[in-house]
């Protein structure tokens, strides 16, 4: 028999037994629940109760003239609690007790009106309002105790019907799982690794010679799963890394045109003034072009450097150099927003060891995000620090926009999720945060609604003789 045909036997036996018991139990927590409910309101009738019998003493022993009025005010909001959750206590006891208890609180509410209609202090007025009291009060407290009683007798039975019921089903569940357990177990640690691996973001296949069952057909599955998982990564890293560059093009353009607009003038001064201009003129001239010109060629090259698709490579990298070297990517991005960057970047950090242009990627997504954030003349802090204690590298970046609203935060870093009204895929801080979690890192982000937002990035330090055997 197939392994598949014997988990399906043993699990429509086990699931009927499961169903009969789980039906039991279900209709005595309900049971229970509703007594629970009960209990609860009537613990806080009952502190309702006691205030009244108390302002009873301050009215008659200490001529509290307020204490009439507190005992009313008690009155009036135990009828409402008790009419909002009539469902609820008559579920509990009957209809029947619901109305007697509401009687008792009438006539004691009567019984009050009358004190306070005639401001009687008389031994008869004291005498008829604690007799009424003591009644409400002691009604309260009976059907309180027998709800309690009918719980604990509820809670036995069902501890002995499910003790026998689920012994049984443990000795059948001991019995079927000694078959099945030798055939299905051997390949089980294999497969809860790899799940435990993708889930990491580490797409390696199982190693290890399949079974020829169903097992077997689990770990080739996994391993083709595992296999396109890692393509559509790397396919994704990629894609988000060309929708960074299509944000930072426009900012691009605009600083390519400065040198071209210098070139188009030198150009046209130089064919009006050509037969008056000297060869030394001329060839100064021609220098100020090729200044102009190295300049776009410094811009076009950073920025097809970025793009260009590269093997993953770790390197030993300062953190506060690849900083500096971003913010060159977004400089126009910076200056047209009128973005002022204020950077605290800690010199002789230790070196950490990653893929410069995947982290590079990482550092262009969240600024480019804060960015969008802010408003013009926003402030845009960056600083970095080694915490020796936890033998890592931090940085922060920080802006002045309007915040993450608290509940986003634990989404932020979803696929799909985005704060921004349009344009926003969600895809971002998703591929940021697998790109540092492969680093072995993480990444958090504090906010508050009109406080700006600051995203941290932890590296560790990893000596060069660790990199060395990575």
């Amino acid at each position: 028999m197939r392994i598949e045909r014997k988990i399906v036997l043993s699990d429509m036996f086990n699931l009927i037994l499961i169903f009969l018991i789980g039906s039991f139990a279900i209709q005595n927590l309900n049971l229970m629940l509703t007594k629970f409910r009960f209990i609860e309101i009537a613990d806080d009738l009952n502190v309702a109760f006691l205030e009244m019998r108390l302002s009873e003493k301050n009215y008659f022993l200490y001529h509290d003239e307020n204490a009439l009025l507190e005992i009313q005010s008690d009155i009036e909001s135990t009828m409402k609690i008790m009419n909002s959750v009539k469902n609820d206590i008559v579920r509990a006891i009957d209809i029947k007790q619901y109305n007697t208890l509401g009687s008792y609180l009438k006539s004691y509410a009567g019984v009050v009106g009358q004190i306070m209609k005639h401001k009687a202090r008389d031994k008869k007025s004291e005498w008829s309002l604690r007799a009424e009291g003591k009644k409400l009060k002691e009604y309260s407290d009976r059907i309180t105790r027998e709800e309690r009683i009918h719980i604990s007798e509820i809670i036995y039975k069902s501890k002995q019907i499910l003790f026998y019921s689920f012994f049984a089903i443990l000795l059948i569940a001991a019995m079927v799982n000694r078959v099945v357990s030798k055939m299905i177990l051997r390949s089980i640690k294999e497969i809860e690794n790899m799940a435990k691996s993708i889930s990491s973001g580490n797409f390696k296949k199982i190693k290890t010679s399949p079974p020829k069952d169903e097992l077997g057909s689990i770990i080739h599955a996994i391993n083709a799963m595992s296999d396109e998982l890692k393509n559509r990564e790397e396919e994704l890293i990629q894609s988000k890394k060309l929708a960074s560059i299509g944000i930072l093009i426009a900012g691009v353009a605009h600083e390519i045109n400065n040198p071209l607009n210098n070139i188009s003038m030198v150009a046209q001064t130089y064919m009006d003034l050509y037969e008056k201009l000297t060869k030394e003129q001329r060839i100064e001239f021609m220098e100020k072009v090729e200044i102009q010109t190295e300049r776009i060629k410094t811009i076009v090259n950073n920025l097809l450097d970025f793009a260009k698709p590269k093997e993953p490579t770790l390197i030993m990298t300062d953190m506060s150099t690849l900083i500096r070297q971003t913010l060159k990517l977004v400089q126009n991005m910076l200056e047209i927003s009128n973005i002022e960057t204020e950077l605290d970047l800690a010199q002789n950090l230790p070196l950490v060891y990653v893929d410069v242009h995947q982290m590079q990627q990482v550092l262009v997504n969240i600024i480019v995000n804060a960015i969008q954030a802010m408003s013009t003349h926003g402030i845009l802090s960056i600083n970095t620090r080694f915490s020796k204690k936890d033998n890592i590298v931090e940085t922060d970046i920080k802006d002045t926009g309007k915040g993450i609203p608290v509940e986003f935060l634990p989404h932020l870093f979803d696929p799909f999720f985005s704060t921004k009204d349009e344009g926003g895929t969600g895809l971002g801080l998703w591929v940021s945060y697998g790109i540092i979690k492969k680093h072995d890192g993480s990444i958090k982000v504090e906010s508050s609604p009109g406080s700006g937002t600051v995203f941290t990035i932890q590296l560790p330090i990893l000596s060069k003789k660790g990199a060395a055997n990575e």
